[in-house]
């Protein structure tokens, strides 16, 4: 209703539909190193908050973008704006606002809103015995980028992340409860398990993995990336049994790989991952925000 230019944006849901809100913040040295790339910055930056508001079923609508800069350098806020703005005109994203500042370094904080009809959101509370375990494309592909730089589409991955927008709109009749995969598959399954109160079981074989792992033959690597690696913002999802043909017709349609691999279970909020002779397999759980860098 009101954009640009005043002390606030107003907004309104249309009749029957929910609004959805999420947050994130990319540090300098935390989230992106120095020196990144200004234009695929801005492309991420806007990226993480559209994936989240995949995994909740809304549509992206408007986003603000907050931002604290060492200096004013107008090259780099041209490409930066660049990749925001090509992203945001894709999925008809209007961005209403926000705020600048000096500051120490680089912090980029977006807060997007989108539109989901009413009483249909996807919740991480949602999942239930007997439920297949879905996940989209492909895992480990960013992390492996953070130990090989050097392999071009493992950075891709990793710095110009794929938003599933269409795909979490289509799960709202399909799926019981969904999180996109941004701190690593184990610690974000773990985040339903323990909001749904289940457990689950995971088959190690049936998760799939980059491409890029072709060019490391380091198993030990692979398994940390594709279990524990963050930054892939895949949709992770769970549905019942009977849903499994609609969800196949909605991979051919999207032209996207959604795999079954594993199981959701009664029982305490563990997750056991087993290998290809089905023994339990040790992983470490996702990514913590304060850990050391």
């Amino acid at each position: 209703m009101l954009g640009v230019g005043d002390d606030s944006a107003l907004l309104a849901a249309r009749a029957g539909f929910e609004i959805a809100v999420t947050t994130d913040m990319l540090v300098e040295g935390r989230h992106f190193l120095p020196g990144a790339d200004a234009r695929a910055l801005g492309h991420k930056a806007l990226a993480v908050s559209l994936s989240d508001l995949a995994a909740t079923g809304a549509a992206p609508r408007w986003a603000t973008l907050a931002i604290a800069l060492p200096a004013a350098d107008e090259s780099w806020l041209g490409a930066f704006a660049q990749g925001l703005f090509a992203l945001a005109d894709r999925y008809g994203v209007d961005l209403i606002g926000g705020d600048t500042t000096r500051g120490p370094l680089l912090v980029v904080n977006v807060t997007a809103f989108g539109e989901v009809p009413a009483g249909s959101a996807l919740l991480r509370s949602g999942a239930r015995p007997g439920d297949d375990i879905w996940v989209s494309g492909e895992l480990g592909g960013a992390a492996l980028a953070l130990a090989h730089p050097e392999i071009g589409e493992a950075a891709k991955r990793l710095h110009e992340p794929e938003p599933r927008v269409a795909l979490g709109e289509r799960l709202r009749e399909l799926a019981h409860a969904a999180i996109d995969v941004s701190d690593g598959l184990t610690g974000d399954l773990a985040h339903i398990l323990e909001r749904s109160r289940v457990g689950a079981v995971v088959h190690y074989e049936q998760v799939p993995r980059a491409p890029a792992f072709k060019h490391v033959k380091d198993a030990a690597l692979e398994k940390r990336c594709v279990l524990s690696g963050g930054d892939d913002y895949e949709l992770l999802f769970t549905a019942p049994q009977s849903r499994r043909a609609p969800i196949e017709s909605v991979a051919r349609q999207l032209r996207l790989a959604l795999s079954r691999i594993g199981a959701i279970r009664s029982g305490a909020s563990s997750l056991e991952v087993l290998d290809a002779d089905g023994r339990p397999m040790s992983y470490r759980g996702g990514f913590d925000h304060f850990a050391a860098p």
